[in-house]
């Protein structure tokens, strides 16, 4: 499953990218938009022949077979919600918060697919609340399609916010043991079909054979596009579910810059350098802060 993340605070960009993802035969039902405001909300829903009268009470209804609604985002407030899966990206699968998302609007009372925590909602929660609570949007692309991951990207990257521009350099990775901590270091770029695999790969590696406190070193990575931010949040998400740690350390400054637009710095526990990340293992856990 590939995914592709797209953080937006354009509403007119938003808008734009999710037209193109249709226009691409992007399925429907790979498509999940986040916001907190109902005008892009009513604006997005369009695009998908959605009638979204309100989401009165936390009404929900089905466009074109893609679940809409509104759900109440603890310590954020009401969330606008397009697409089968959105409530379990942040955390609310399951949760009785709103209405049922996937609940028919033609009046038979019928319900449809039920969003679920599963292999294919495995993204941090926390990375998206953080996002949302920045007054940004977000598009989730996800995938089974490597062409259609290919599409979504492309448009992404134009239309977000993400690094532009790309580095020739093709991309490696090499692991080195300090104590009881595994460095992979990353040169060149995080991007479909290329940095995103390979970093899945050592990842799970690692993992397989319990390695749990992994430091990445980000210092040579000159671009990383929608799907990679897709595969950084995957990588946090797949250590943490096994009780260990990823910590980003030296992030070059275009993946800062990257990290601080999408709010991803908010999330990731982000060393300036290689001994104080070896070292910040012995202190007690805590997310980074802006």
């Amino acid at each position: 499953m590939e995914t592709a993340i797209g953080v937006f605070d354009s509403r007119d960009h938003a808008e734009a990218a999710v037209k193109e993802l249709l226009a691409s035969k992007v399925p429907e039902d790979s498509i999940v938009f986040l916001t907190r405001s109902e005008i892009e909300a009513q604006t997005i829903g369009r695009q998908f022949g959605a009638t979204i009268g309100g989401f009165m009470g936390g009404a929900t209804g089905m466009a074109s077979g893609v679940a809409v609604a509104s759900l109440l985002l603890p310590g954020i407030g009401t969330l606008f919600a397009l697409g089968f899966g959105a409530a379990a990206l942040v955390g609310l699968a399951g949760a009785g918060a709103g209405a049922a998302v996937g609940k028919a609007a033609a009046g038979d009372g019928s319900a449809g697919p039920q969003p679920t925590k599963d292999e294919n909602c495995a993204e941090d929660v926390s990375f998206f609340r953080a996002v949302l609570a920045e007054g940004k949007s977000l598009i989730v692309v996800r995938t089974e399609s490597h062409e259609t991951a290919k599409k979504a990207c492309e448009i992404l990257d134009r239309l977000g916010l993400g690094i532009q521009g790309r580095t020739p350099v093709k991309t490696q990775t090499s692991t080195r043991e300090i104590e009881d901590v595994v460095i992979v270091d990353v040169i060149g770029r995080i991007t479909l079909g290329e940095g995103n695999v390979m970093l899945r790969e050592v990842i799970t590696g690692l993992m397989d054979n319990g390695r749990v406190k992994i430091l990445l070193n980000l210092q040579e990575v000159g671009y990383v596009d929608s799907s990679g931010v897709g595969e950084l949040v995957r990588a946090c998400t797949s250590v943490r579910n096994r009780g260990g740690q990823l910590k980003l350390v030296s992030p070059s400054k275009r993946v800062d810059d990257l990290l601080r637009m999408t709010r991803l710095h908010t999330v990731f526990e982000i060393e300036t350098d290689e001994a104080s990340g070896i070292q910040s293992f012995n202190r007690p856990s805590s997310q980074a802060v802006a």
